[in-house]
């Protein structure tokens, strides 16, 4: 499904990131892959990317920093020549923002979440644009249903519900150079980024229960496979879309 297409994932730290399952089944549809890291964390990346199918080379990228953004690009252009898709999985907001402190947080935490949560899509797909000229290529973000507001998770929830609308704006402005932008809504998942969010297994907790389909926190796969469909040519008619990979719980009023 992707065979020969040159992606880009950031938001790998370890094994059980999502990322790390969006890497490793990319390759084993075809894909050539880079990751990315940043700062400390980067060597964790490292020793992660040595286990993939296809051990990957990994830059550094801080998407906050418009240098790192150029020097990615200017990599992957000397690398390939250009590029297929790129997996944005890159969120945070500080310890101020989360866990009940909504109301009591400060602007600047709420302004770091966005910018790095939201703004960083779109700051992201511009810095590759240039590179992304084939007509067929495709940016993926990684996305918690933003329709609603969830215990605990506060200046994030806002954050994704910007990134639900970056990802909008996007899919009009590079619609028409060939280039989709879609998320995917995932379920609960036990990675090394959820355990950081305050209260995460009350919520995880309850999923399974409300989900028709069920749902397992410790099974990427479902949604690594998404992601790789939203990223090959078999998705080509798709753009500006929230595809829910969650087990039907976004459906459901309350457990059946």
């Amino acid at each position: 499904m992707l065979e020969g297409r040159r992606l880009l994932i950031t938001g790998v730290i370890t094994k059980d990131s999502i990322a790390y399952a969006v890497a490793r089944r990319a390759q084993e549809l075809g894909a050539e892959t880079v990751l990315t890291g940043f700062g400390r964390a980067r060597r964790m990346t490292e020793r992660a990317a040595k286990t993939l199918p296809e051990p990957a080379e990994v830059l550094e990228l801080d998407v906050n920093r418009p240098e790192d953004l150029a020097t990615v690009a200017q990599a992957l252009d000397e690398r390939w020549g250009g590029l297929d898709g790129v997996l944005h999985a890159v969120a945070f907001a500080p310890p101020d923002a989360l866990g009940g402190a909504f109301m009591s947080a400060p602007a600047a935490s709420a302004e770091q979440a966005f910018r790095t949560s939201a703004f960083s899509f779109k700051g992201l797909a511009e810095a590759l644009r240039p590179l992304m000229t084939g007509g067929d290529a495709a940016i993926v973000g990684l996305d918690f249903d933003a329709s609603v507001a969830w215990p605990a998770y506060d200046w994030m929830g806002v954050s994704k519900a910007a990134l639900e609308a970056v990802s909008r704006y996007l899919a009009r402005d590079l619609g028409p150079e060939g280039i989709r932008v879609n998320l995917v809504s995932a379920g609960p998942l036990e990675t090394l980024a959820a355990g950081g969010i305050p209260g995460f297994e009350r919520l995880a907790d309850g999923w399974d229960a409300q989900a028709p389909l069920g749902w397992d926190v410790r099974d990427p796969e479902p949604v690594a496979e998404t992601v790789c469909y939203l990223l090959s040519a078999r998705a080509r008619g798709i753009t500006g879309e929230i595809v829910h990979v969650d087990g039907g719980y976004h459906a459901m009023g309350a457990p059946a």
